[in-house]
């Protein structure tokens, strides 16, 4: 079985002590790609040294996180904008807006978001968008700057059906991770509605450990327990949903 983690900080600083050994189990559990977000300036060179260490597994991205986002954001984006200029990545990410922590820079990550949704466009990659507590505002620049060539997943979703037909009609995936195993996650509520063609597996790994590892650091070995969940709720066999996702993946990043 072939699976894809489409968003995982493997280059993260809770995986020194053991990365090797992380991308052996992953190995072992099946995930043979790795998609690799970036967070800011200070994650790139992590980022692209395990993708050097690893290049038929770990994939990287370029973008700016909302939770990085300050009032002098410029600078870092054009960091992102001149790393896009010099060389291949999977993906514009991850971008998108953050209100649970901080919401009085709102308008700087919304402005940031424009941008990278534009750089998206030029550079003719997908966008991957971090919203939490923000879907609406976030849709609403998705939907701006929807022109028929945007493309991307909204990562790590558990919003409603509503909020999942919308993002889908604007042409974007869903990433499913840990979320959807959590007995309160409400993935029963969407996810027996969907196609598996509009899917993305994910750990976000170090985060959002699934159940029964919930609480605890998240790695990329862990996907196969969202990948049975993901099947139990939509009556699918787990080798249906790791093709389906895989190959969405493939697509999306030009694997």
């Amino acid at each position: 079985m072939h699976l894809t983690d489409s968003h995982a900080h493997l280059y993260s600083e809770q995986f020194r002590p053991d990365r090797s050994e992380a991308l052996r189990r992953a190995q072992e559990a099946g995930v043979r790609t790795i998609v690799m977000p970036n967070v800011d300036h200070s994650s790139i060179d992590a980022m692209l040294e395990l993708e050097a260490q690893a290049p038929e597994t770990c994939f990287a991205m370029m973008g700016l996180h909302p939770c990085s986002v300050t009032r002098s954001f410029e600078q870092d984006l054009y960091e992102v904008e001149t790393w896009l200029g010099r060389r291949p990545f999977a993906a514009v990410g991850e971008a998108g807006l953050d209100l649970h922590w901080n919401k009085t820079l709102l308008a700087e990550q919304q402005e940031a978001l424009k941008i990278q949704l534009q750089l998206a466009k030029t550079h003719q990659l997908p966008i991957v968008l971090h919203t939490r507590e923000a879907f609406t505002e976030t849709l609403a620049l998705v939907e701006a700057a929807q022109d028929g060539t945007l493309r991307g997943v909204f990562h790590c979703f558990s919003g409603s059906p509503e909020e999942a037909e919308q993002a889908i009609k604007l042409g974007f995936l869903l990433g499913i991770g840990g979320v959807a195993t959590f007995k309160n996650g409400g993935a029963d509520q969407v996810l027996p509605g969907l196609d598996l063609k509009h899917l993305l597996l994910e750990t976000d790994c170090p985060y959002l450990a699934p159940a029964p590892h919930r609480g605890k650091r998240n790695e990329p070995a862990y996907l196969p327990l969202v990948l049975r969940r993901v099947a139990e709720l939509l009556g699918k066999t787990e080798a249906e949903v790791a093709e389906a996702t895989t190959r969405n993946a493939a697509a999306l990043f030009n694997l």
